[in-house]
């Protein structure tokens, strides 16, 4: 039956606003890598025209009713719907957003000034909203990615400010909050109890007007956006989760962008429409350590001894990924040179066909390929092995919940909060939020504790990188492949956002 389609929210009153001058205190850098704007610099229009809407194929349709609480947050903020305090610069650091600054006043408190903004409503963006805003994200079960581990509390502070207490320390909390889970919405947003409704309730430059259940969305311009007016005057979004129809949708024109090109269809695009980004994502192969096979050391261990990272780069990726060297990719430049040896691994056992399921989604077509390459390889080493391909939607509750033996999986690794060490926190800790091999190991949670302590950038990268050994000495995961993704552009688009975070796709400057 077809889904109906329903008008989410009228057009706000449009109203001028005078601008404030923006004053960052900007963290040292985690990564060093830049964005790139494709055809043009990201920018306000000039307010004149109401330019094309914009038609973007995106490859995961929403799983979570389009909560910022979890892996939906992403559509929203690569959409241009949703801001946080913070975002993150071209070089991986903490960048103005609705916070136009920020000051650490003690090591548990910051207080962060905002920015005159409007909520796309038509409210304003008050201290007292944004720190509702942050209280609602901490109340949130299962608690956005990027607090994982994390308690806060925000309260208004006069006209401009909020002040944002930890229980620990938290050195990179400015970082913290620019993750997409972790974004301001509208007092509106949280009217009905237990949900959460992003539909005309945030700040971005597009606000979301209709949805048509997993397969489209709709999009408006917000007119008093605070950045700028946007040259696009809206746009309309397809969900497709096939790769080969995402490529032949805008081979076809029928859509300007489309992200997560296939590799195999890359080719098939003319050289001016890909764009291929270094990102800082790391496709691994997640053993469940809680039941079933993997339970076992010894076999975690002989399943790790099976895989060959390098047939998988050179083989499925054909040139476009790097071999799994860690956790961490070459894209997080500064983590190869302190990468530690893991130790304490156990000798590899034998499995004697002991039967295992496998698991991945074909949102990102490699990923079913990848994990046909690894059964062989699995089959080869004495495992037996049964593989099943979902779409993600259909997939992740039974992953998080243990359903499977294996899970192969694409993971960025700063997508969360920019900060690396969020990822083991939230992956590999026994409180993690989305701990897909359901490891809690002591040791583990002891060098992530370390690492949360460092203030010190250099001090925190090496606690960092000797947390990253901690966890790849439980064989709890594998590191295959760090991947370089492909990205369709249609011919007169510009101002498209790439970014190795893979946080932003549109913005105030994308237009055709």
């Amino acid at each position: 039956m077809r889904t109906p389609r329903h008008p989410l929210v009228p057009h706000p009153p449009r109203r001028g606003r005078p601008s404030r001058l923006l004053a960052g205190l900007v963290l040292t850098p985690f990564l060093a890598g830049c964005f790139a704007a494709s055809g043009g610099e990201d920018g306000a229009a000039s307010g004149s025209g109401d330019g094309s809407r914009l038609r973007v194929a995106l490859a995961f349709p929403p799983a979570e009713n389009l909560s910022p609480y979890g892996a939906d947050a992403t559509i929203l903020s690569r959409l241009g719907v949703t801001e946080g305090l913070t975002t993150l610069d071209a070089n991986g650091a903490a960048a103005p957003s609705l916070a136009a600054s920020w000051r650490r006043e003690d090591d548990r408190t910051w207080l962060f000034t905002l920015r005159e903004a409007a909520f796309q409503d038509g409210t304003d963006v008050t201290p007292a909203a944004v720190a509702a805003s942050l209280t609602h994200a901490t109340e949130a079960e299962p608690a956005p990615a990027a607090l994982s581990g994390v308690t806060l509390t925000a309260k208004a502070e006069g006209g401009t400010g909020v002040r944002v207490t930890t229980a620990a320390p938290d050195p990179v909390l400015p970082l913290r909050l620019s993750s997409p889970g972790l974004v301001v919405l509208a007092p509106k947003a949280y009217a009905k109890k237990g949900t959460v409704d992003p539909a005309g309730t945030a700040t971005g430059p597009f606000r979301l007007t209709e949805v048509t259940g997993a397969d489209a969305a709709g999009l408006d311009r917000f007119d008093d956006y605070w950045g700028g007016r946007a040259q696009a005057s809206g746009v309309d979004v397809r969900f497709i989760a096939d790769g080969t129809a995402r490529a032949n949708a805008l081979r076809t024109g029928q859509v300007d962008l489309a992200e997560a090109i296939p590799v195999a269809q890359a080719a098939t695009l003319d050289a001016g429409s890909r764009r291929e980004t270094a990102t800082t994502r790391t496709t691994s192969l997640l053993l469940n350590t809680r039941s079933g096979v993997f339970e076992d050391r010894a076999l975690r261990a002989a399943a790790r001894a099976a895989v060959d990272t390098s047939a998988l780069a050179e083989g499925v990726y054909e040139g476009h990924a790097d071999a799994g060297a860690g956790i961490y990719g070459p894209a997080v430049t500064w983590a190869e040179g302190k990468r530690v040896r893991p130790t304490g691994r156990a000798v590899a056992g034998r499995p004697g066909g002991a039967a295992i399921t496998l698991a991945t989604y074909d949102n990102r077509p490699e990923l079913p390929e990848v994990a046909q390459v690894l059964k062989q390889q699995l089959e080869k080493a004495g495992f037996t092995v049964k593989l099943e391909v979902r779409e993600y939607s259909r997939l992740e509750s039974d992953a998080l919940a243990g359903r499977f033996d294996a899970f192969v999986g694409a993971r960025n690794s700063l997508l969360d909060t920019g900060d690396p060490l969020s990822l083991l926190a939230s992956d590999f800790t026994c409180d993690g939020g989305y701990n897909l091999a359901l490891l809690c190991d002591k040791a583990v949670d002891r060098a992530v504790g370390t690492a949360r302590a460092a203030a010190d950038t250099d001090e925190r990268q090496n606690a960092t990188m000797a947390a990253e050994a901690k966890v790849l000495g439980t064989d709890a995961v594998v590191p295959l492949v760090h991947q370089r993704v492909v990205t369709g552009v249609g011919a007169g688009v510009g101002g498209a956002l790439l970014d190795p975070y893979e946080r932003t796709l549109v913005g105030t400057g994308t237009r055709r």
